[in-house]
């Protein structure tokens, strides 16, 4: 693409976001299909150009898109990697900025979605989803997913994939399933004290088989932190 009153041509440039929810199936990802050439009908991630009318950085122009996509605002987003080529992109020489959002099950309705086939949650199956993907979005997929389950070793990322009210048994559940083992109770929950990041909400349980469970929630700019050691 050249603009007559510039000097260089420029690439296409524009942010794709890989939105993971986790279920009672397993981690799940939003797909969306593509109603326009190149690789119309096909699957891919939910992405966007970059509007530089209206986009005042990266992060607002991901936030859009997921807006537009998907109708909620996500609690968590991190920026994931560049991804440019001379031929990624049929149309000529396309930069994507990736991003990860991960969202609860109770967001997954999308409302901006409902009854329509071109938006779906794909299941994933190791480090892919079970249908192919336009462009290069398998390879966005996987460093996505490498990246969910390297950092939650080391970090309280996975707090994201629940609602805004947990129990500390629910909370543990979620890391064992991303990784695949299961956590000593005692050791874990000493870890999540360490690092200072729930609190109880006074006054909410909720119904357990021995006996009531406390209701927590993050504290307020608490939301990722990174433990000084794994778990």
């Amino acid at each position: 693409m050249t603009n007559p009153q510039m000097p260089y041509p420029r690439p296409i440039a524009t942010v794709d976001l890989v939105i993971v929810a986790l279920t009672e199936a397993g981690l799940e990802v939003l797909l969306t299909r593509r109603d326009i050439e190149p690789y119309a009908g096909e699957w891919a991630l939910p992405g966007g150009w970059i509007h530089i009318d209206k986009d005042i950085d990266l992060e607002a122009a991901a936030c859009r898109v997921l807006r537009e996509k998907t109708g909620v605002e996500t609690p968590y987003l991190e920026q994931l990697e560049t991804f440019g080529s001379a031929g990624r992109d049929p149309r000529g020489w396309s930069i994507s900025v990736s991003y990860v959002s991960l969202i609860a099950t109770n967001q997954m309705r999308l409302p901006a979605a409902e009854h329509r086939t071109d938006v779906a949650w794909t299941a994933v199956t190791d480090d892919t989803v079970a249908v192919p993907l336009s462009f290069d979005h398998a390879k966005i997929v996987k460093s996505a997913l490498t990246r969910l389950r390297n950092k939650v070793e080391y970090s309280t990322l996975p707090v994201h994939l629940l609602p805004s009210g947990f129990t500390l048994t629910e909370l543990q559940a979620v890391y064992e399933r991303i990784l695949g083992r299961r956590i000593d109770k005692s050791a874990f929950r000493k870890r999540i004290a360490e690092v200072d990041f729930v609190e109880p909400v006074f006054g909410e349980m909720r119904r357990a088989s021995n006996r009531p469970a406390q209701i927590y929630r993050v504290k307020a700019g608490r939301s990722t932190i990174l433990f000084d050691r794994t778990l």
